[in-house]
């Protein structure tokens, strides 16, 4: 285990601004992503390249709910920035939809999704915007944008969004992703429908670390969840290495003040997912690389996923990684140059026995005669870690999953693992940004004792759920959860 300190860092401490009475508290908090409070989870899609009242590349979002079936795409709301109680206007290359995350901001029993659009206009091109649209009893309705502390230092604002408890206060925080001078920002607690931002906040640079970040990329994913076991969130914090495109990867604890003072070094990658494999208390992290050894060095053959235990550390130190490529003794398939095996990863209970599995997209696969069509592996988790047998893999030519393998359809490019049906365990949901010259759709299989089923597998594209289908939308680019 590595941790580095950085050297004379640029920081921000942002002051708290003038305080509002908070909200009356739920007893327990909601689930993130169970926008109504019924006890399912329900799925936000992103299509950050959907046209909007005629501009193009304006964003939009489609929340489909739960049901006691899995998802039902009947039952959808979408948001975007002409939406009646969403702030804002639709404008040309917003990217309203970019990031997605949740939580129940207000307490009030319900969770609350939040949406970046880094291409937003405010004061000056690309400033960009976050906007809070708020859970109830009959789904989501209604939203503010969230204060951007240090709107002069950065640009992009929104570029990648979390949300969560991640200074161990009780209260949540959003964790912000940019470009600029300071990269990452949270903003604190308590969150309200109306009046101030309370919470004040807080920033800081990467760019003087020991592997000193892009600023012109930013922070450009971020995962969370309690790696280090102290009943609060860490952050999986993406970025690119000074003067190379090349993947940075660290754990964050937001609860020390100048939180960039204290890092942990991770294996390099553009995408991670955050869950307890094998059910000791301490989450752990999938990061996935997809790119080859020619783009990035710490890349691979077709790409891979890194698993990396947590500890009360961070990472444990008595367990090393587990690299995945499809060339590892049980992982379905075989590693070829441009799988983009990775491109999409996701953790949760699949067939309900307490473990994590693990869902690894590789978008870049190619299925008989087309190319780049796309495929999902998934992997079981179990109280020794993960298991390298039983894995299973599904394509768009699987048995009983709808449509058709096509030339670039990149299934896989983003997956998700949330009880969307309420029976404790994870539907296995899969995006193709790709579908469709461009449109995009989604692809929902139920969990059971022994994994995904394809029967009764759930398909649907941007026009079910109300987005245009002009351009290229990209329906799925981004799955919430």
């Amino acid at each position: 285990m590595r941790f580095r300190a950085t050297a004379a860092l640029l920081a921000a401490t942002l002051t708290p601004l003038m305080l509002s009475a908070p909200a009356a508290h739920a007893a327990t908090p909601a689930a993130p992503y169970d926008f109504n409070g019924d006890g399912r989870r329900d799925l936000a899609i992103g299509a950050p390249g959907a046209t909007v009242g005629g501009k193009a590349r304006a964003g939009a979002v489609s929340v489909v709910y739960g049901s006691a079936s899995g998802l039902k795409p009947s039952s959808y709301k979408l948001i975007t920035q002409n939406t009646t109680a969403i702030p804002g206007t639709a404008g040309t290359d917003d990217a309203f939809g970019s990031s997605l995350a949740s939580a129940d901001l207000n307490r009030d029993g319900y969770a609350d999704l939040v949406v970046g659009a880094p291409g937003e206009d405010e004061a000056d091109t690309n400033d960009g915007t976050i906007v809070i649209v708020w859970g109830s009893k009959s789904g989501l309705s209604g939203g503010r944008t969230l204060v951007n502390h240090n709107q002069r230092e950065n640009d992009r604002y929104g570029k990648a969004v979390a949300a969560g408890d991640f200074t161990g206060d009780g209260m949540p925080e959003i964790a912000t992703g940019s470009t600029g001078r300071f990269e990452l920002n949270f903003v604190s607690g308590p969150f309200t429908r109306t009046g101030d931002f309370s919470g004040g906040g807080n920033g800081g640079s990467f760019a003087y670390g020991s592997r000193p970040l892009a600023a012109s990329y930013g922070i450009e994913y971020l995962s969370t969840g309690d790696v280090m076991g102290r009943g609060f969130d860490q952050l999986v914090v993406h970025g690119r290495l000074e003067g190379t495109d090349d993947a940075v990867t660290s754990l964050v604890d937001g609860s020390i003040g100048n939180f960039t003072d204290w890092l942990v070094d991770l294996p390099a990658g553009y995408v991670s997912a955050v869950g307890d494999i094998d059910r000791d208390g301490h989450a752990d992290i999938a990061v996935g690389n997809h790119r080859e050894t020619s783009a990035d060095p710490a890349g691979a053959k077709g790409g891979k996923v890194t698993v990396v235990y947590g500890g009360p550390d961070g990472r444990d130190p008595d367990r090393a990684p587990l690299v995945l490529t499809q060339a590892t003794a049980g992982v379905p398939g075989t590693a070829e140059t441009a799988d983009a095996f990775g491109s999409g990863v996701s953790l949760g209970d699949i067939n309900g026995d307490g473990y994590a599995d693990l869902a690894i997209g590789a978008s870049g696969e190619s299925t008989g005669a087309a190319a780049t069509t796309g495929s999902v592996t998934v992997l079981y988790g179990s109280a020794s870690g993960l298991k390298l047998s039983g894995a299973t893999s599904y394509t768009q030519n699987t048995a009983g999953v709808p449509g058709a393998d096509e030339k670039s359809d990149r299934f896989g490019g983003r997956t998700s693992l949330l009880d969307h049906s309420g029976d404790r365990r994870a539907e296995l949901t899969v995006s193709a940004p790709g579908e469709n010259s461009g449109d995009g759709g989604v692809w929902s299989l139920r969990g059971t004792t022994t994994g995904p089923t394809t029967s009764g597998a759930v398909s649907f594209g941007p026009a079910t759920t109300g987005v245009s289908t002009s351009g290229t939308p990209g329906f799925g680019s981004r799955l919430g959860g």
